[in-house]
């Protein structure tokens, strides 16, 4: 009989999750995993099958922790719901910033199959809710159309919070300003 395993998944996940999404799966070691969770390879590899299923099970646990599937699906249903889910991709206060599933698509070309449904899956399960908060409202484009614009601003908004951010701007206010006239 082995020795009881001394941390929780769940204690795993909290503390891997921040590591992939700064570093994504490529930039973040063996090393820097151990250190964070407290737990050795060998302890690692007990729960989760390698690397790349730590990675996949820390997007799993973002995706049940996050909340944009709550907030798009809160009632009454509109523009405010789109406005709260754009503003997931502002800085977190563990440091994090933008969304750990766009930087996860960054590294595609890298990532299993396996990895790469599971994000598209949860992202394709993302549209009919946007179009429903959209549909809501007063538009004159196609609603799934807003919804590609909605989805591609949010990609693009994540990926340049990484940057240097201007003080006295606010892209999600101006963004949906913009929605509101489509």
């Amino acid at each position: 009989m082995g020795r009881p395993k001394k941390f929780s998944r769940e204690g795993v996940l909290q503390k891997t999750l921040p590591l992939f999404w700064k570093y994504g799966f490529a930039g973040t070691s063996l090393q820097q995993l151990e250190q964070a969770t407290g737990v050795n390879k060998s302890g690692l590899y007990s729960e989760f099958e390698d690397k790349e299923d730590l990675f996949l099970q820390s997007l799993v646990y973002y995706y049940e922790h996050r909340g944009a599937l709550q907030i798009l699906t809160a009632e009454p249903k509109g523009y405010g719901n789109i406005e709260r889910f754009l503003r997931l991709g502002d800085p977190q206060d563990d440091g994090c910033v933008g969304c750990f599933s766009v930087s996860a698509i960054r590294e595609f070309p890298s990532l299993s199959a396996r990895v790469r449904d599971v994000v598209g899956a949860y992202h394709h399960r993302l549209i009919p809710q946007l179009v429903e908060n959209i549909e809501a409202e007063p538009h004159r484009l196609p609603a799934d159309t807003i919804a590609t614009i909605v989805t591609v601003f949010f990609s693009g908004y994540c990926i340049e919070r990484n940057l240097p951010a201007l003080a006295d701007s606010d892209p999600v206010g101006a963004f949906m300003q913009a929605v509101r006239l489509l």
